[in-house]
Formats: structure tokens, sequence, C-alpha cells
């Protein structure tokens, strides 16, 4: 009887430290900070909201929430310059269990837009923004996860880590992958170009951000159960432009590889020009004579500029852009991006190039997914556009043949502006996915999502049902047709192939893409049941 007892009192106490070890909320130590964390018990996932990976860029380096900070080595402003390590926090533990603020939004884009999203809530915003939020189902699994890092969209201007629960995703992956969320300076603090700043700073400081957080990741995320090798960059919009950006950053030597594969979600990659060129140079100009700095010829001025000033700027400016334009977007710098995407890419047709310029191995590939409609929100729908005029604001270097050349090929595209709306969607969404495609002839996936109406950024309801920062339309109401897409992507992530699936779904065999067996995965619905099938992509893609 004794026997039983003890044996009876070992077990109640092992499932009460089991219990407490659940329900204590866990702490991670990153070397520079301590934060704690909060688990959510009903799915049995940690998350850590709002964890500093590089110091504030602006001039002030001291954290308010907490008691003594190193920041000796800081430089004095870090605006429009490189991300800097975060300062070192000597005392105290640091809650992570509310969003950080968001970084300076700038808007849709050119104020003309005409499409089905609504305001963004009243959202907090800061100069001081460089955060990033982690998801994870165990800190400490027996093997190392394979780990999601996610690039929000939205143009370059407006989006933040708080408009993503990651820990939908973790779900979605049976509690298989860890998931890392970032935010990076948008707008003229993220992207402002011209030569004052190859000078004096920092150009795509935004993509630098990006990068930081990449080597965070790298340094770190085995404190949460992730596994660095085992990296998926995954982006949305201009997120997945962001992607593409880290492939053939510093020529493809970043060293040590960062990521083993990408996915892309209706890749966005606008005109990219030399930092020096007329149009970033001109807006540098702009951007200082509206702050008040007109006369100065560097940096020091703009930096001096309180942070509200700057934030109306850049909100005025991107207001005034052309449709579906966003103005402050990554420029060829020479230093990081070497070339731009649609060279670097067309050069990777030659695919020994392509793997010297992106360390990625040929175990890993590409998963790209577009919508139908993707051109529709960035077009005035009721403006009776001049196709010719349309063009050559959207593309203002091209020339009088050139502008002749795509005004032809869109002759018989309906009306005025459904030909813009082909124009931009192809032009900038579609092609360049395509492009990428190319680059990895049978080493990569391509999907649809083609339920009505099919426009830019309906995909993501699928893989963030809690998504609801922009998008109004509503996603097909349908649990297995929702699992079906977006098992596709954590699966991928997980297994470098959609088909070896984390759970159950209706989605028949995946094939890989290629020029000579171009299948994609097609998402629709047909009389309010899933339609899922492979198709061939369009010849005049």
């Amino acid at each position: 009887m004794l026997i039983i007892s003890g044996l009876l009192f070992a077990w109640l106490l092992c499932l009460v430290r089991a219990v407490n070890s659940l329900s204590a909320p866990p702490v991670v130590d990153l070397g520079y900070a301590q934060y704690q964390g909060a688990i959510n018990t009903s799915l049995g996932i940690i998350s850590f909201l709002g964890l500093r990976y590089a110091a504030a860029p602006t001039g002030k380096h001291v954290c308010s929430d907490v008691t003594v900070v190193h920041t000796e080595n800081l430089p004095g402003n870090l605006r429009f310059q490189a991300p800097a390590l975060p300062p070192r926090v000597e005392t105290g533990v640091q809650l992570a269990t509310t969003n950080a603020p968001a970084c300076f939004q700038g808007g849709l884009g050119g104020q003309s837009l005409t499409n089905p999203v609504a305001a963004r809530d009243d959202t907090d915003e800061s100069e001081d923004c460089l955060f990033l939020s982690v998801y994870t189902p165990n800190m400490s699994p027996k093997m190392p996860l394979p780990t999601i890092v996610w690039i929000h969209g939205g143009g370059y201007a407006t989006g933040s880590a708080g408009d993503y629960n990651g820990a939908d995703i973790v779900q979605e992956s049976n509690n298989n992958v860890v998931v890392v969320v970032i935010q990076y300076r948008l707008g003229l603090f993220g992207f402002l170009a011209g030569s004052q700043v190859k000078n004096e700073g920092a150009l795509n400081a935004g993509l630098l951000d990006q990068q930081f957080a990449l080597r965070w990741v790298n340094t770190n995320i085995q404190k949460f159960g992730g596994d660095p090798s085992q990296v998926t960059l995954w982006g949305e919009s201009a997120g997945a432009g962001s992607v593409i950006q880290h492939m053939i950053a510093n020529n493809g030597k970043t060293s040590p590889p960062l990521f083993r594969a990408i996915m892309t979600s209706s890749t966005f990659l606008p005109s990219q020009y030399p930092y020096d060129s007329s149009i970033p140079q001109a807006l540098f100009d702009d951007v200082a004579a509206q702050a008040g700095c007109a006369d100065t010829t560097n940096l020091s001025c703009l930096r001096a500029v309180d942070s509200a000033t700057l934030a109306t700027v850049n909100s005025n400016m991107i207001a005034a852009g052309f449709a579906g334009t966003f103005t402050f977007v990554p420029v060829v710098d020479n230093t990081f991006i070497m070339q731009t995407l649609t060279t670097a890419l067309a050069q990777g047709k030659d695919l020994s190039v392509i793997m010297q310029l992106t360390n990625i191995l040929l175990k890993a590939s590409v998963f790209s997914v577009t919508n139908s409609n993707e051109g529709f929100i960035f077009v005035p729908q009721t403006v009776d556009f001049d196709t010719a005029d349309y063009v050559q604001q959207l593309f203002p270097l091209l020339s009088s043949e050139q502008v002749k050349s795509v005004t032809s090929a869109y002759s018989s595209f309906g009306t005025p502006a459904e030909r813009a709306t082909a124009i931009y969607g192809e032009s900038i969404i579609i092609c360049p996915t395509y492009l990428l495609l190319n680059t990895f002839p049978g080493l990569a996936y391509k999907g649809e999502m083609a339920v009505s109406p099919g426009f830019h950024g309906e995909d993501i309801l699928y893989y963030y049902p809690d998504f609801t920062a922009l998008i109004t339309a509503e996603p097909f109401d349908n649990a297995a047709f929702a699992t079906a897409f977006s098992q596709a992507f954590v699966s991928f992530a997980a297994n470098l192939n959609p088909n070896s699936k984390l759970r159950a779904s209706i989605t028949p065999q995946w094939s890989r893409w290629s020029p000579f067996a171009p299948f994609e995965m097609i998402f629709n619905q047909t009389d309010n049941k899933p339609a899922i099938a492979a198709r061939s992509t369009s010849p005049e893609l």
C-alpha cells in the first residue's frame, strides 16, 4: 500500500510539474536582452511579440521599459543608416506579449486607386520600429523545426508585423514549423535614394533591415526551437519582391546563407532604378524641399528633422504618386544590390549562374502563387485612360517605340481600364513571377488563386485567416479548400515539396514547373464546391 501511495504521489508530482511547465511564462535570453513570452494553452503555441532585433534607427537608443542599457558603441544617429546591433539591457526581463509599434506608414500608393480595401485601423507608428515576433510550438523539440520568415507586403510603404498572426501558420503546419514575422523601415525612412544617401548613409535601408533580421534568425532561432539551416523566406507583394532582392543581394555571396528556399505570393516588381538616376534623385530633392532642407547638400538637416514632419512628407509624396505606384522602392545601390532583379533573373536562365548567385542548392526550390486578377486594385476602374499615356506614366523611362509596342500588344483588351489593369498586373506582378520560375526550371512550383474576384492580396486570407488590415473581400468559405491552399505553403516550407503534406488535403499531385512542362495548380470553386486542378500555363505568358 505504501508503495502504491508513493507511486501515486510521484505521478501527481510529475503531473503538477508538467502543468506548471506548460503554464509558466517562457523566458528567452538573447544575450543582449531577456524577453518573456506568452503561451496559448488551447493551441499549444508560444509567442514572443515585439522582440527588438536592431537599435532604434533614430538618434535615440534608450529603451523606456528597462532600467539600464549600454549604448556606447552606437553611432549618434541611425536615420538613413544601416541597422546596428541593439543596445544591451543590463537588468530586467522585458515583456514580449504585445505587438511593437509599426514603422511609419505611407498609405496605399497613388490616391487615385480604386480598390476593395478598407482604411487601416489606427495603429501606433514610430521611427523606432525594428522589431520582430516569433511563434513556436516547442522551444525544445527533439529535432529543430523548419522555420518560416515572413516579410509583409504593402508597396514598401505600409504594413507591420502586427497585421499577421504567425500562430495561424504554426497551426496550419500541425505545429511542425516556427514562424518569424519581421518589420522593416518603409517609405522614405527605408528607401530614400540619391547621391547624398549613398555618400553619407545607406541606400535600401529597409532591405538592410530585412537582412539584419535574417541574420538575427540565423543566430537566435535555435533558442525558440527553430533550425537555422532550414529557413524558408516567404513574402507577399512587396514582401515577395524583397525575397527576390535577397536572392541576388551581395551578388549571391551572402555569408552564411540565410535561407534554403523561397516562397512568393504575388511578386511585386516595380521599376528599379540606379540610386543616382534622375527619378530617385528628384525624389530626394523633393523630400529635402518639403522637409525644409532644400538649401543643404548633405543629410545632416534631414537627420535633424523631427520624425513626425518626415512622416507627413512621406505620406504626402506617396499620395501624390501616379495611380497604383509607390514612390519609395528599392534601387540599384552598387553595394548590396548590384543590378536590377530583371537583369539578374535573366542571367539566371543559365542555371549554373543563378546557383552561383543565390546560394540555393539543387535540393532547394521555389514556390510561387499569383492571383487571377492582380492588376485590378491598382487601376481606377472609372477612368477613361489613354493607353499610351498610361504606359508612359507607369514606366516613365520607356522610349516612344517601347510605349507603342506595349500599347499595341494590349489593344484588344476591352475598355481602357481593362487594358490598364492587364498591363499593370502582368508587367509588375505576373511576368516577374514567370521570370523567377524560368530561372529555376524544374525546381519550382506554381499555383494560382482563381476564386473570383481574384484581386491582389486575397490569397492572404487563406493562410492568415485573422488578417483584417486591408482586405474586405470575403474568401471562399470552405474548410477543405482553405486547408488545401494553406497546406501547400507549409508543406513546402517543411519538406521542400507541397506533396509531402503535413495534414491531409484534397489537393491533387503537384508537378514541378518548367518551360517544357509548365503545369500550375489552380485553386477555384464551382457551384460553391472546391475545384482544384493542374493546368498548363498560358503560352502568352
